[in-house]
């Protein structure tokens, strides 16, 4: 018997004079247009980072998420931000057989990809490019599958190659993946930010053209917006898609203006330099919450930052180690210096907002002497030297891991251990951090969608520590047995039991510890209306309105 389970039909004044002017040196064509027209179709984002990539596919990194997904690509399916249900997107329609195996998209006709300067497409969407996306990622000859590095975290996490069997193009509007085995969080992974469909058409020209890395750089989807121009470390330049097959965008452009210093943000933001901020600190909040002109949203958000130990370096291969430095986190002190009460302390991998929560403290409390004593244990009682790796950008989970370190550096300190706070710019930071040089690191997770595997498998899973979102290395069998037991059936309690088993084998292994779930706030000008923030994913503009009085 086949059964719909998924049918859902997505529907949807005055600039400073210095303003513009820096607004016409960013965008360095201004000439072209009347400034104050052009200013009132274009949003500008003060972003925290640069992209590593433009297509979402090959990373884990919400910086970007943030700039790209949402921006240039649909999936087929996505996450209802309101709910975290999985409807449709591009797919209009998805039809799952009774044993969960099958699973048969119906795309939507007339769904046009974008039209540039570089590429001008043939043709619509069909089931061509989805059958093009996903051998791209599952198949090791596939023309494209080493372009860009050859890996694609996300998915080789939580072992995609492994679960499908075959996908097979019915028709030109019609595609069916078949699973190896029935899998509960099979929609919900691929509604998330990575799962974007690319062009077949533009992959064939640039095969053609023996230019297959320009896929990745400069890219066509199928989204609101598409790709202009990136100037590394300065800004990304989208145009309206006039084509879009939802309601086109009011706006004209976005303009990511990529700034680094969270103050400088601020002051961008406080000025009308930029129109939206991102990740702005606790401190920042709570100073722009006395701020005329500026709108503050606060959200629940599924996250959890964590301090994560690399156990293929020793001293923390032991895990009583790890479970002596676990005891050092004072999650309190942390909430209140870096977060400004703006989080709950963590007592589980997931926060309490997930279904798979239990309140059961699954974290050690702070305390220094029960660190010494295990230390003692296992010879470490005059200590050692360690480095502390704090990212340089502020995210949803961790706004300022800089303050995160010294404060555990001052814990450590305490039992004899000395540490080293070591950062880079965000680029180094993430290629040096998967290629395991660190011994800890300070970082965190944003879920992808309200499924609970969303947590375990791309953080803590086997697959994960060979494909680099592990940011700990750590391998456990009976942990993965747990968490894939997991997914074999749909009943929430019995899901629940397996996800609290695998909390209690993190909790004796300790590869990680988690230390808080996050707050998260979007902040505007006031004249912004209707910007999304997704708690499961990016940043979304395309219904984006500005309004300058």
């Amino acid at each position: 018997m086949i059964k719909a389970v998924l049918a859902h039909v997505v529907t949807s004044g005055n600039y400073k004079r210095l303003w513009l002017l820096l607004f016409c040196n960013l965008l360095y064509a201004c000439g072209q247009y009347d400034d104050s027209k052009l200013a009132a179709k274009t949003l500008l984002y003060c972003s925290e980072g640069s992209p590593e990539t433009f297509n979402p596919q090959l990373v884990t990194s919400g910086t970007t998420i943030d700039a790209v997904s949402q921006q240039i690509y649909n999936r087929l399916v996505k996450i209802d931000p309101t709910n975290g249900r999985v409807v449709s997107d591009i797919a209009r329609k998805v039809i799952v057989s009774s044993d969960a195996m099958r699973y048969r998209f119906y795309l939507r006709k007339g769904v046009e990809f974008h039209t540039t300067n570089y590429f001008t497409p043939t043709r619509t969407l069909t089931s061509e490019d989805v059958l093009f996306t996903f051998s791209r990622i599952l198949h090791q000859d596939h023309p494209y599958h080493d372009v860009g590095g050859g890996q694609y975290p996300f998915f080789e996490g939580i072992g995609l190659s492994d679960l499908i069997e075959q996908i097979i193009v019915v028709d030109d509007l019609t595609i069916e993946f078949r699973l190896v085995d029935p899998q509960a969080s099979f929609l919900a992974n691929m509604a998330t930010d990575f799962a974007v469909i690319l062009s077949a058409e533009y992959g064939e020209q640039l095969q053609a053209a023996e230019n297959k890395d320009q896929i990745d750089t400069k890219p066509i989807g199928t989204g609101p917006f598409k790709f202009v121009q990136y100037d590394r470390d300065h800004h990304i330049r989208y145009h309206a898609h006039e084509k879009y097959w939802q309601t086109a965008s009011e706006l004209q452009q976005i303009i990511f203006d990529i700034t680094p210093n969270n103050s400088s943000r601020l002051a961008k933001l406080l000025t009308g330099e930029c129109d939206v901020m991102g990740y702005p600190t606790a401190s920042d909040v709570g100073y722009l919450h006395s701020k005329k002109g500026i709108d503050i949203v606060e959200t629940t958000s599924m996250n959890v930052s964590y301090w994560a130990f690399n156990t293929n370096v020793p001293p923390f291969d032991n895990a009583n180690v790890r479970k002596a430095l676990s005891y050092i986190v004072d999650r309190e002190a942390i909430i209140d210096a870096v977060y400004f009460d703006l989080a709950e302390p963590a007592n589980s991998l997931v926060p309490p907002t997930s279904w798979a929560y239990d309140n059961t403290n699954y974290v050690r409390p702070f305390s220094l002497e029960k660190a010494k004593e295990l230390l003692a244990q296992e010879g470490y009682e005059d200590g050692f030297e360690m480095d502390i790796w704090a990212m340089p950008v502020q995210r949803v989970y961790n706004p300022n891991a800089g303050k995160m370190a010294e404060i555990l550096q001052q814990n450590l300190a305490k039992i004899n251990i000395t540490a080293n706070i070591i950062t880079y710019d965000w680029g180094t930071f993430r290629k040096r951090l998967a290629k395991g040089e660190h011994d800890s690191v300070l970082i965190g997770w944003l879920a992808d969608n309200s499924d609970p595997d969303n947590f375990y498998r791309p953080l803590l899973s086997c697959a994960s520590a060979s494909s680099g979102s592990n940011r700990s290395g750590w391998c456990n069998d009976e942990f993965d047995r747990n968490i894939i037991s997991a997914l074999s059936i749909t009943d929430h309690d019995t899901r629940k039991a397996y996800y609290q088993a695998a909390e209690a084998v993190l909790f004796e292994h300790s590869p990680l510890v988690p230390i808080a779930h996050a707050v998260r706030h979007k902040v505007h000008r006031d004249y912004i209306k209707q910007v999304n923030i997704n708690p499961y994913g990016g940043i979304d503009f395309s219904k984006a309105v500005k309004k300058v009085k």
